[in-house]
């Protein structure tokens, strides 16, 4: 089978797991790209301002270090935010007093005479923006805005003392008062916005998770009220049956024709209950999949994508998807450790669920009489089946089927 590959698919690769994992993937990754910014700026000042002399490369080293540390605190930062862990405050402590330092050397330089008063300017501003960020995350909301005010401040006032002034020192100033607390607020922010989207994962989970045990209860209890009351019925219709049988009455045939009308009846409640428990909603089948899956040693990661937004039918037939496609990592799969069932829109007109997992045999698993009957389920819908069968023990399940969003 040929595969194609498109600018989407490769985003969905490299963005990893739908959800909060991708969003702090995202997240971390801006960090990491003003880290890189960081550097890149040192490099263009240390180019431009030439004037420093020798002291260029320890402006080049320390921005380098400080950019690293930035990066380093903010994911520390990150984890005691979302975990409640311990604050780290030695790595703050370290890393405030690494842009004192670089302030304070950037003023040398000033007084000396090697940069002139646009070399500082840019020098404290972009430290002061670079820095302000992590300590904000890190610490309380009101130690956070004291600590970035207080090195704000003396940073800018050390500036003043060694002569930075007039129109150099009001734009240090001013690109300090609107830089330095934009990036402190949105460091915090991003931090808040990714334990949202955890929490709001969480609550889909254990709401999911709340539709399943509502499910089972519902099918148990429908089954009680079909089976409990026919079962008694037949019981005690059997056991007059058989007394009157014993003493040669007729009547015992009659009370048996009721048995087996009773028990007809049954097998027709019983296949609209199990009809009516076959019909749940896709989030339902997916939850009970990755639990499941994970009990018996899988991990199993699940992209929900736009499964809010699908018709009731198809979340219906993609929900035969993923019990026969979890079936078959269970009976089929030697060794699985990894499952991935990933949920996507092939176009404006065709949802795609794409299930995969190693452990796979050499021998093709879609010879199975349950795959058949599923590519024929989804016919009825209009949507195809594929097996591919990868390298490295790999086996990829993929359905389509055809869907229009309601207006």
């Amino acid at each position: 089978m040929s595969v194609s590959v498109s600018v989407e698919d490769w985003v969905e690769r490299l963005s990893g797991a739908d959800g909060p994992d991708r969003y702090r993937h995202y997240a971390v990754g801006s960090v990491g790209f003003l880290a890189v910014s960081e550097i890149a700026l040192w490099t263009i000042w240390v180019v431009q301002s030439d004037g420093a002399g020798a002291a260029s490369a320890a402006v080049a080293a320390l921005g380098a270090v400080h950019a690293a540390l930035q990066f380093m605190l903010w994911r520390v930062a990150l984890r005691h935010y979302l975990t409640a862990a311990g604050r780290p405050v030695p790595l703050v402590t370290v890393y405030t007093a690494l842009t004192v330092v670089m302030a304070a050397l950037g003023c040398a330089l000033l007084s000396s005479g090697r940069i002139d008063d646009g070399d500082l300017t840019a020098f404290l501003v972009w430290l002061l923006m670079f820095w302000a960020g992590p300590p904000a995350l890190a610490l309380s909301p009101r130690r956070g805005a004291v600590l970035v005010a207080a090195v704000a401040v003396a940073c800018l006032t050390g500036a003043g003392v060694v002569g930075l002034a007039g129109p150099s020192l009001l734009l240090a100033v001013s690109a300090s008062v609107f830089m330095v607390p934009f990036m402190a607020v949105a460091s915090r922010a991003s931090g808040w916005s990714v334990r949202l989207i955890e929490q709001l994962a969480a609550a889909r989970e254990t709401q999911a998770r709340l539709a399943v045990a509502e499910e089972r209860l519902r099918f148990g209890r429908d089954l009680h009220d079909v089976l409990g009351r026919n079962l008694a019925v037949v019981a005690l219709k059997s056991e007059l049956a058989a007394q009157l049988a014993r003493r040669g009455l007729p009547e015992a045939e009659e009370h048996m024709v009721e048995v087996q009308r009773i028990a007809r009846d049954s097998q027709r409640e019983i296949r609209s209950v199990v009809r009516g428990y076959r019909t749940a909603d896709l989030h339902t089948e997916l939850v009970g999949a990755r639990s499941v899956l994970e009990a018996a040693g899988i991990d199993c990661r699940i992209e929900y994508g736009p499964a809010d937004r699908l018709p009731t039918a198809v979340q219906s037939a993609l929900g035969w998807v993923v019990r026969e496609g979890t079936t078959n990592v269970l009976r089929h799969a030697q060794g699985a450790s990894r499952c991935t069932m990933a949920l996507r829109t092939a176009g404006p007109t065709e949802a795609l669920l794409v299930v995969e997992n190693d452990g796979a045999s050499d021998t093709p698993s879609g010879a199975g009489t349950g795959l058949t009957g599923l590519k024929e389920r989804l016919a009825g819908t209009g949507g195809t089946l594929a097996t591919e069968q990868q390298p490295g023990g790999i086996f990829r399940l993929t359905a389509r089927i055809p869907w229009e969003e309601s207006e």
